[in-house]
């Protein structure tokens, strides 16, 4: 092959790879263009429906180690945020706020997820014993609870009975 020949074909080549990468690089910028995930967190959550339509996000607690810890420790929830703890089937399930350090709405869902228990704006006790800590709820028989900033359950307007959608 003439040296000619094996220029143009290098040159066609080169161009049809530069061709090949500016496709790929509109494709990638067009992407960055979709509603991305707003932090870390947001994987480990899902989205919950509260009585009157607002939605939250969930964290979802179901592992019992998960579920003894829970807000244990944190400075904080947000207001469009609260923490699902899923139970392997209905009980009496009480909550105590040992070593939690935020007020909290606590509300208590059945097997068909209405609402048949709430303890609202409950105190941190962040004290050094467990023993020293009240213990919430578990009069109605629960199979999910849920727990919000305090203050949630007035501000939703939330009442036994009310259905959450998960």
């Amino acid at each position: 092959m003439p040296l000619r020949n094996r220029l143009d074909t290098g040159t066609y080549t080169y161009y049809s790879m530069l061709r090949v990468l500016g496709v790929l690089l509109l494709l990638l910028s067009i992407s960055g263009c979709e509603k991305k995930v707003q932090s870390i967190d947001d994987f480990r959550t899902m989205p919950l429906t509260l009585p009157g339509g607002q939605q939250i996000r969930v964290e979802v607690m179901i592992k019992e180690m998960d579920m003894m810890r829970g807000m244990m420790f944190r400075d904080s929830l947000a207001a469009d945020r609260g923490m699902l703890f899923i139970y392997s089937g209905p009980a009496l399930h009480q909550n105590y706020m040992y070593q939690v350090r935020v007020p909290l709405d606590v509300i208590w869902l059945d097997i068909d997820r209405r609402v048949v228990e709430i303890a609202a704006d409950v105190p941190p006790c962040p004290s050094t014993s467990a023993k020293e800590c009240p213990k919430f709820g578990g009069n109605q028989q629960s199979a999910y609870m849920l727990e919000l900033p305090a203050g949630s359950v007035r501000k939703f307007g939330i009442r036994v009975g009310d259905r959450m959608k998960f």
